[in-house]
């Protein structure tokens, strides 16, 4: 089963698949979540998860506060 990509940048979908760049997986609390996908040019549009950039800040505060 193949599901259509869409831009996560732009939200238009992508038909072909050589302009498909794959950036990650989102969970899902209700299901098994989706692929993130963006076109090659809209790449640099989309920012890092900031839930992921929160958790990695906390644990190189806690990391410094130590040494």
């Amino acid at each position: 089963m193949s599901a259509e990509r869409v831009c996560h940048a732009c939200g238009e979908p992508i038909p072909d698949p050589d302009d498909a760049v794959y950036l990650g997986h989102e969970m899902s609390e209700a299901g098994p979540g989706w692929e993130i996908w963006a076109h090659r040019a809209h790449v640099d549009q989309v920012g890092p998860d900031p839930v992921a950039v929160t958790a990695l800040a906390r644990v190189l505060i806690v990391k410094a506060m130590r040494s």
